[in-house]
């Protein structure tokens, strides 16, 4: 038998497995709070629409502009999107293949003033 296990108290054999088994956790942790979203933002007409809609999955998020005329569609998973101005539920604008990578935001700024957007929605 070996005299060096023998010799030691089962308590520090289970503290040194509690240890190593808080590490493995911790480190885990770390590895799944690694960021694996982007984010859009931009300026468009207060009150309208924004929608991102994802080329890869399908899925799709909208926002509301603010009365600053600033939008923000956060958490968005990476990949590329469409970036749509909606005015009363139709779309007027689209910026296509806009990249959302980890940990960055992509600026996408809706040049059109509320009533130009609102004709353009007249019209379709």
């Amino acid at each position: 038998m070996n005299k060096t296990h023998a010799n030691r108290p089962r308590s520090l054999r289970g503290m040194r497995l509690a240890v190593v088994a808080a590490l493995g956790l911790v480190a885990s942790a770390a590895a799944f709070g690694q960021s694996t979203t982007g984010s859009v933002f931009g300026h468009a007409p207060a009150g309208d629409v924004v929608a991102a809609h994802s080329t890869i999955n399908g899925n799709q998020r909208k926002t509301h502009v603010g009365a600053d005329g600033r939008y923000s569609l956060r958490a968005l998973p990476i990949g590329v999107y469409d970036v749509t101005l909606e005015v009363d539920g139709k779309a007027v604008k689209v910026h296509p293949r806009v990249p959302v990578m980890v940990g960055r935001g992509s600026q996408v700024n809706f040049d059109c003033t509320q009533s130009d957007c609102a004709k353009a929605a007249d019209r379709s």
